[in-house]
């Protein structure tokens, strides 16, 4: 069961699922077929780019910060489709726009720099492991030279 909770496939569906929730969040109410390209979108980037878990969840941060800073483009968008043409945005549908703008660039410089940390601190264990790799090889050498 252990095993079967640390396969990266299974979270790239999880990473999946809280990225399309995410981007249904942000675009309201999406069509079911939307939906359903955007998880499968989201899950086929995430199984290819995740090899590991940190990588998956590294990736998620990532396509979430993506999905947060899209929300004030799609507030602004909503707003215009929903307004005559020649009309200004009242003062209602400004506080909305301001209101996604913060939010949004808040939110998505939080989960880009989260994402960041991660591949960060994966490429800073992957230099430790080589180079404990690297002196792994150099220990026995010493020895068998020690013993000539």
């Amino acid at each position: 069961m252990i095993e079967f909770l640390r396969d990266p496939k299974i979270h790239a569906v999880l990473g999946a699922i809280v990225v399309t929730i995410g981007f249904w969040l942000v675009w309201g109410g999406l069509q079911a077929p939307v939906v359903v390209i955007a998880a499968l979108g989201a899950a086929s980037l995430l199984a290819w780019q995740g090899t590991t878990l940190a990588r998956v969840w590294a990736w998620t941060c990532l396509l979430l910060g993506f999905a947060s800073a899209a929300w004030p483009v799609a507030t602004m968008v909503q707003v215009r489709m929903g307004m005559a043409a020649a009309a200004e945005p009242s003062d209602e549908q400004m506080g909305l726009i301001l209101t996604a703008v913060v939010a949004g660039l808040f939110s998505s410089v939080f989960w880009v720099s989260f994402g960041g940390g991660i591949f960060r601190w994966i490429k800073r264990k992957e230099m430790e492991q080589a180079q404990a790799g690297r002196e792994d090889k150099k220990q026995p050498q010493k020895k068998s030279q020690n013993r000539r």
